[in-house]
């Protein structure tokens, strides 16, 4: 009887272990399917719909924030050679919604903090102790400003959210 049973109790186990991996390992959702249960569960339930409204009206006025793709390489020049390359990993702060204009208008928007990054090298922004607070404060005003003549007021700030300085 148990010999019986045991191959039964196997292909059971075997089967809830791959249906509990699949639920487990499925790759995220995407918008389309997120709208799709956010209209089951609006037509489902009023409470449900109407905590809905109260999160997204919280969260209305959160800010997004944007990663820009690509690290930013500044070369230091000294006595006309390169002596240092800093390396900057930037992300945005921009207004809810505004994520899908900053990343097509990115090439634009490198274009000009490469500018700023570059005038700050030639100037000494990253010589000596170039982690320093005012520094920093006065290489993110300038980038906050190229980012405005890129993207107008939707860009609200800009976070350096990596630096580093390797010295040849």
């Amino acid at each position: 009887m148990l010999g019986k049973l045991l191959p039964i109790l196997l292909a059971l186990v075997g089967l809830g272990g791959g249906v509990g991996a699949g639920f487990l390992l499925r790759p995220p959702a995407t918008p389309e399917e997120h709208a799709a249960e956010a209209s089951e569960a609006a037509q489902g339930g009023h409470e449900d719909a109407a905590t809905q409204e109260t999160d997204a009206e919280h969260n209305e006025g959160a800010p997004e924030y944007v990663k820009m793709n690509n690290q930013f390489v500044v070369p230091v020049v000294e006595e006309g050679r390169v002596a240092a390359l800093v390396v900057l990993s930037l992300s945005l702060e921009v207004d809810p919604g505004s994520t899908e204009a900053v990343y097509l208008r990115e090439p634009k928007l490198r274009d000009a903090f490469l500018q700023v990054l570059f005038d700050h090298a030639n100037i000494g922004g990253f010589s000596g102790s170039f982690t320093d607070g005012t520094n920093l404060i006065a290489l993110r005003t300038s980038l906050k400003e190229a980012a405005a003549q890129v993207m107008g007021l939707v860009v609200t700030d800009v976070l350096i959210t990596d630096i580093a300085r390797q010295d040849s």
